[in-house]
């Protein structure tokens, strides 16, 4: 299988790892790294042909993550989640593909899709309110899919619940500085957002409960087998990815010249590291000395 967003994201492996502690020491991508994976492809894997995306396999797409978190853990997480979000988008009402995608193909999607805000029906949409943690890359993107829940006319969750993805362009939510200060994966840049009383109108909105039963797939006519794989495969595909590469990274050794850290360049097999896409291996024996 060719995986040419593969090929050419390893023709830049060295800049991707280089870049590592400039990504954690700015809290965020740097914008070469963010370059690295624009110019290659890795956001538009999963993105519809229809609006410039490449449709590949979900095995290739999870490849890629492997490999570029093997090189740099933050790049591998912002390109595992954000590389995700077009998957989405997809099943969304052609308007607001058209809208995001329209002038720009390029155009990233932030998330988070836990539901911490609250939509309250009004005409045409919802008013919408809420905090959210975790919105990783979000600086480079320029919309944002927000997990919401069902309000009632006053404000608060409706019963029964039900949730929502709403869809936001960068103008209607706060980016909160500051709300990402961590240990680990900082060059994730995965603030807080916060919306304040914005309109979101009902197009802009997916009903949680069709991504999850496969309604919303079908009813926007999709066929690629790729947009048919139920949420639960599809959504944490970045994040296991990502992690996978980060767990398989080769460790760091100190150059006996320089003292500095370094790393073999040497990418994996492609056909021995799809962890998450291959058959699980049988347990292996025990090497304890049988009770006497």
């Amino acid at each position: 299988m060719t995986n040419r967003v593969l090929d050419t994201i390893m023709e830049h492996a060295e800049e991707i790892r280089e870049l590592g502690p400039v990504n954690e020491k700015l809290g965020k991508l740097d914008d070469k790294a963010a370059k690295v994976l624009r110019d290659a492809g890795v956001i538009k894997m999963l993105q519809p042909a229809t609006h410039g995306g490449l449709e590949v396999h979900p095995r290739e797409f999870a490849e890629t993550v492997m490999q570029i978190a093997s090189l740099d853990g933050s790049t591998g997480w912002v390109a595992g989640i954000v590389g995700l979000h077009p998957w989405e988008m997809a099943m969304a009402d052609p308007k607001v593909q058209q809208e995001i995608w329209g002038d720009d193909p390029e155009t990233w999607i932030a998330s988070p899709y836990a539901p911490m805000g609250v939509a309250r029906p009004v005409d045409g949409g919802y008013i919408f309110n809420g905090r959210w943690q975790f919105s990783s890359g979000t600086d480079h993107c320029d919309w944002i899919f927000l997990g919401a829940m069902l309000g009632d006319k006053d404000g608060k969750v409706a019963q029964p619940p039900n949730s929502l993805h709403m869809i936001l362009p960068r103008s209607d939510y706060e980016i909160v500085e500051g709300s990402w200060e961590v240990a680990g994966l900082k060059g994730t840049g995965s603030k807080d957002i916060i919306v304040r009383d914005a309109f979101v109108p009902e197009y802009r909105t997916i009903p949680f409960n069709k991504i999850i039963d496969g309604t919303a797939p079908r009813e926007a006519g999709l066929t690629n087998p790729t947009y048919l794989m139920p949420f639960s495969c599809a959504f944490p595909l970045g994040i296991t990815s990502a992690v996978i590469g980060i767990a398989e990274a080769p460790s760091p050794t100190t150059s006996p010249t320089s003292g500095s850290a370094s790393r073999s360049p040497a990418p994996r097999s492609r056909t021995t590291r799809t962890c998450c896409t291959r058959s699980a291996r049988p347990p292996r024996r025990s090497r304890r000395p049988a009770p006497r």
